[in-house]
């Protein structure tokens, strides 16, 4: 296994210097589901839940926590974020997550791409969760990444 980044030669934890890096063009794409019963499905695709537009409200979710990464994972860079597109889709046994991140700086956007599709679930899971408590937050997970010293990478 390769070196931590994160640990330094005494074991602490530690924030990487970028500051030597270059900037170049990253984008990460993340994705994850929610799943539930269909009659939980139906009721937020019709709107009809108690607390709106299930979908528009996950997507906004999505995009604000990008935003919070920083703040969120201790370790993490903050970024100037030059793109967050969430998309929460009805598909067979719930809905699939969808986030895709870009900016142009000297670390990527993976972390970003996954926070916002984990809250964009969490957000669904609360807007339905008077209408199922069993909902299963599943398979979040990183999809793709582009530019960086490691270059690009697609998961199999």
């Amino acid at each position: 296994m390769s070196k931590l980044t994160h640990i330094d030669d005494q074991g602490r934890a530690r924030m990487v210097d970028v500051s030597d890096k270059p900037a170049t063009a990253r984008e990460a794409v993340a994705t994850g589901f929610v799943r539930m019963s269909p009659e939980t499905l139906d009721l937020a695709v019709s709107g009809q839940g108690r607390k709106g537009d299930v979908r528009a409200v996950a997507e906004l979710a999505g995009v604000m926590a990008a935003k919070q990464t920083s703040n969120l994972i201790p370790l993490c860079h903050p970024l100037a974020l030059s793109k967050v597109a969430v998309e929460v889709a009805p598909a067979d046994g719930g809905f699939a997550v969808t986030a895709r991140v870009k900016t142009t700086g000297p670390t990527g956007v993976e972390m970003e791409a996954l926070t916002a599709v984990s809250v964009a679930c969490l957000t669904i899971y609360d807007m339905l969760k008077a209408a199922e408590k069993g909902m299963v937050i599943e398979a979040v997970r990183l999809r793709e990444k582009t530019g960086g010293k490691s270059g690009d990478w697609t998961a199999d």
